[in-house]
């Protein structure tokens, strides 16, 4: 037998070289909110330099938490959910969990394969994307009894707790900023609106703006594209790559905003002097970008770790009590979007002497 098969190190070890008890050292990693600062340190320099590792398996067998939380997200393809996911993740390290994450493409029935998985690993809580799932989804999650939150889109009569925005209003808000800009000739371009209530609000804010100012756009101005930027780019050039195209093209998040950029720039069209351009999400880059991309922010970090934190209290604390969360949205006004300007025959983009965040 080796040195190191001789000696299995265990709770009691960490709690005798931190110089603590039993109850410390578990309390810290069950609830290390519960435990000071400086004890947690030094708990973990036991657990460093012992090379501790805690019996999971053991812990779930005998009811007690196992410490993860289980994230679906839709995709981890694109900046789209980066930013939320990186905060849901700190949130939930605060409070001593781990977060397991799962992608499942925009289909309801991996995803619900995917909460099936995650609760047959005894996760203590569960994050969707959005308030569109199947009714199985539901029904596990609830006849399960596991706590469970909605991240991104907020509902006032959301079955689980929510923690989101408002994407209607951010429909609005993106529909309003090309009115205010004088468009009125505007083309669409949004992702698959079925089992997505995310895009669905958006469209559905956007087309109760521009009826109400008497726009209804053609048909050939509205196209759907999948979450890629190629993609995006083709559907995007199709619009306008003409002489009877649109003034400006909305667009249901900043991927496919980008995209459509490009696609300007490769049929030879300036942004925004020839074609406004707006997106919606404020995601990494986007401002960044030449020319930078007028866009509704929505808060993704502060989502992430709202709906982290309030998941992983309702783990420790228990109880049913559903809250949902309405965080604020902004109107981020930048290069791409332009003031129209008419002529006698012609109309032309202007940028905006405003290029700041709004």
């Amino acid at each position: 037998m080796t040195d190191s098969n001789k000696f299995k190190v265990d709770i009691f070890a960490v709690a005798k070289a931190a110089k603590v008890s039993i109850t410390t050292v578990s309390r810290s990693f069950n609830h290390p909110e519960k435990v000071k600062p400086t004890t947690r340190k030094k708990i973990d320099r036991a657990v460093r330099k012992l090379g501790y590792i805690r019996n999971r398996a053991a812990q779930t067998m005998h009811g007690i938490r196992s410490g993860t939380i289980g994230l679906i997200v839709p995709t981890i393809d694109h900046a789209i959910f980066s930013e939320l996911v990186e905060a849901f993740a700190r949130s939930v390290e605060d409070h001593g969990f781990s977060m397991l994450v799962a992608p499942h493409g925009y289909d309801l029935e991996k995803e619900y394969a995917a909460v099936r998985k995650f609760l047959e690993h005894r996760v203590d809580g569960v994050a969707l994307i959005g308030q569109d799932h199947s009714e199985e989804t539901y029904h596990l999650l609830e006849s399960s009894q596991t706590p469970a939150i909605s991240i991104w889109s907020y509902d006032a009569n959301s079955r689980f707790s929510c923690v989101g925005a408002d994407n209607i209003k951010a429909g609005e808000l993106a529909a309003q900023c090309l009115l205010d800009h004088g468009h009125h000739a505007i083309g669409l371009m949004f992702p698959p609106l079925s089992d997505n209530d995310r895009a669905a609000g958006r469209h559905a804010g956007v087309y109760a703006k521009l009826q109400s100012a008497g726009i209804d756009p053609p048909k050939n101005w509205v196209v759907e594209s999948t979450y890629s930027l190629s993609e995006a780019k083709k559907r995007a050039a199709r619009i306008l790559d003409s002489q009877n195209r649109p003034t400006a093209l909305l667009c249901g998040n900043d991927v496919l905003a980008v995209g459509a950029i490009y696609a300007a720039q490769s049929v030879g069209l300036r942004v925004p002097e020839d074609v406004s351009v707006i997106g919606i999400g404020d995601f990494k880059g986007s401002e960044d970008m030449h020319p930078a991309l007028t866009t509704v922010r929505l808060p993704a970090k502060e989502i992430g770790h709202l709906a982290g934190q309030e998941l992983a209290s309702s783990v420790i604390e228990g109880g049913e009590e559903k809250r949902r969360v309405n965080c604020s949205i902004s109107l981020k006004l930048r290069e791409s979007c332009g003031q129209l300007v008419r002529g006698d025959d012609t109309e032309v983009n202007a940028p905006s002497e405003r290029t700041r965040n709004t």
